[in-house]
């Protein structure tokens, strides 16, 4: 029996008023569904390894692309070159027509923003002050207002906090304000660490293998939360591993293997490719079809 991904009231969709409000705010969408982060050519070789291969890729602004692929196959690597933790060996990455910043803390101050694997929230700080410390990169007082915690700074702070309540708002976490990180739910940590990356008022948001050990619901409510955050205007790439949910989540989907882009189209396009399939089951369509037939034989 399929598990229920009926929601609870706390994960299903952000409330519209809060959406606007944010909308508002972060001031991001332009409308224009130009270009927005490309990369050409991006080349990465470790030693005598080479990781990714000439892959290429652009992301429009309010597109949602998804990235999969074997274990193995390029997919965090890229995601490094993109973020400035690599400079690629070859190729270029470019933020809205600009080189980008090989330099993480730039990058974010650029306007990319991006989550890992393994979730990275300070566990002993509240749900509110890991937000804040991703609002941190926003904040401009001078080093004198906030020694003497001047009316700047004091303006400042209060801003930022109003942010944070909205984004604790925008990913269901209200309720779990003052609780220490390490205390939430696994699902709700991976939304406090989405709150965290929007914090920095990103233009992209990276978002790598978002659903990992979820459950349907959790996972279900991811997939509403990522339309809402396109709906802000913010451009989204997701590694995931689970193709159903990329599939009914992306507007078009890129296929690594072996750090190759091998596909890139439609989810209709990418799921009806045999190419897709040998890489994913390791032989081609036609060998696993007669395999198949081979087993329903002996049955």
């Amino acid at each position: 029996m399929s598990e229920s991904t009926e929601l609870p009231p706390e994960l299903e969709a952000p409330p519209e008023e809060v959406k606007a409000e944010l909308a508002d705010d972060m001031h991001i969408a332009t409308g224009t569904r130009e270009p927005i982060l490309e990369a050409a050519g991006v080349t990465m070789q470790f030693g005598g390894l080479r990781a990714l291969n000439e892959v290429t890729m652009s992301l429009k602004e309010g597109e949602v692309i998804g990235l999969i692929g074997p274990n193995g196959a390029g997919k965090t690597t890229f995601f490094n070159c993109l973020t400035g933790l690599y400079t690629p060996t070859s190729g270029a990455v470019t933020l809205r027509g600009k080189p980008m910043p090989q330099d993480p803390s730039r990058v974010t101050e650029a306007g990319v923003a991006r989550t890992f694997q393994n979730i990275r929230l300070f566990p002993s700080m509240t749900a509110m002050e890991n937000v804040l410390v991703g609002r941190h990169v926003r904040m401009k007082q001078g080093p004198v207002s906030s020694l003497l915690h001047g009316p700047r700074f004091r303006r400042s702070e209060a801003e930022a906090r109003d942010r944070a309540e909205k984004l604790l708002a925008f990913v269901g976490l209200t309720r779990f304000s003052e609780e220490l990180a390490r205390n939430l739910p696994y699902g709700d940590q991976r939304r406090l660490e989405i709150a965290r990356a929007l914090a920095t008022d990103p233009s992209v948001l990276l978002l790598d293998e978002p659903t990992a050990g979820m459950n349907a619901q959790e996972t279900e409510a991811t997939r509403q939360l990522i339309f809402a955050i396109r709906d802000l205007g913010v451009s989204v790439v997701v590694i995931e591993h689970d193709t159903k949910f990329i599939f009914t989540l992306c507007d078009r989907v890129l296929v690594l293997v072996q750090g190759e882009l091998l596909v890139e189209g439609t989810p209709d396009e990418v799921r009806g490719d045999p190419r897709v399939v040998e890489a994913y089951l390791g032989a081609p369509p036609e060998e696993i079809e007669a395999q198949l037939h081979t087993t329903e034989g002996e049955s």
